[in-house]
């Protein structure tokens, strides 16, 4: 006797949880978007200094939160978990933070935004070839609507940014594109681990990957002091040590919970698309702080995220269609 559920009922639950998913993504974005405002507050300190300071706030945390039922959680967790644990924060953190804000300072905003903003085309692309994935046909429209937002951007940003040196152009663009390299083999990577590790909540999971990356910002500090702190009074080293912290808590804390919890919801290819979220609202945050309105240009931007993600939802939901 076939205990298999009606096609009705897959379907509807199938739905219900792409939409949780995309309000996870929207969620996510907002938050890590709040990263682009860290390094206007405290523009006098390194990148450098800037992920180790948002890192050990990070791990200490997230092991003062799991210190009362360590013993229990770490219990089940194989030594090739933790090998993973610290390659994603590696990629997904240190790494990849330390890139990116390199590549706003040598090569500014707005290569950086053009760059990074092919991180959902990447992640795509690369889900595309999962086993019962969306065919990556189908999901042109959506990458087409990516690219064009991309573009969007960084034109606009491109159109304001002041002249650079040639080297520095390239070194901020090989920056920029090491970090969309670092954050793509993440993205990927955190996904396949999570799907296996069943025992372990999307929380639980993310709290474990803070207390890696705290001490991976544990490890820089000697390369920091070496490389020289700079010559900040007590009133800028309060508000860098605030700034780390408020990035701690919204964007590793509940930004990464929200990720989390959305790749347990969404399929690779469709999780693509929720990065685009976190340009959305990065560029909300700069026309907050520029005190301004959105340009044609990064209105345009801004409807091609929409149309992305619905054309993204449609190509999903489409074989249900086909099942009725």
């Amino acid at each position: 006797m076939s205990l298999a559920p009606s096609a009705a009922a897959p379907s509807h639950a199938t739905a219900a949880a792409h939409v949780t998913g995309v309000a996870y993504g929207a969620g996510t974005g907002a938050l890590w978007g709040l990263v682009f405002l860290a390094p206007e507050l405290v523009r006098d300190f390194s990148p450098l200094l800037l992920t180790i300071g948002r890192y050990l706030c990070f791990g200490l945390i997230a092991a003062a939160i799991i210190a009362p039922r360590w013993r229990s959680l770490v219990g089940g967790i194989p030594r090739q978990r933790w090998l993973s644990l610290c390659w994603l924060a590696l990629t997904g953190n240190t790494l990849y933070y330390i890139l990116l804000s390199s590549a706003v300072q040598s090569g500014g905003i707005a290569m950086t935004s053009l760059v990074i903003g092919f991180l959902p085309v990447a992640v795509t692309v690369i889900g595309s070839r999962e086993q019962g994935a969306v065919p990556l046909r189908r999901l042109l429209p959506s990458l087409l609507f990516c690219v064009l937002g991309a573009i969007c951007i960084g034109g606009q940003a491109l159109g304001n940014g002041a002249l650079r040196p040639w080297g520095e152009q390239w070194m901020g663009l090989a920056c920029a594109v090491g970090a969309l390299a670092s954050w793509t083999a993440f993205a990927v990577g955190n996904t396949r681990c999570l799907a296996q590790l069943k025992q372990l909540s999307s929380h639980d999971w993310n709290l474990l990957l803070g207390l890696v990356t705290g001490l991976q910002g544990l490890l820089l500090i000697p390369l920091a002091l070496a490389l020289g702190t700079g010559d900040h009074d007590v009133g800028a080293w309060a508000r860098f040590g605030a700034v780390s912290a408020g990035v701690a808590v919204l964007a590793s804390i509940l930004g990464n919970l929200f990720w989390n919890r959305m790749s347990r919801l969404l399929p690779l290819t469709l999780m693509g698309q929720m990065i685009l979220f976190e340009t959305l609202f990065a560029l909300i945050y700069g026309l907050l702080w520029e005190q301004r309105l959105p340009t044609l240009l990064e209105i345009l931007a801004l409807s091609c995220v929409v149309l992305g993600v619905l054309s993204c939802l449609a190509a999903h939901r489409r074989p249900v269609a086909a099942a009725h």
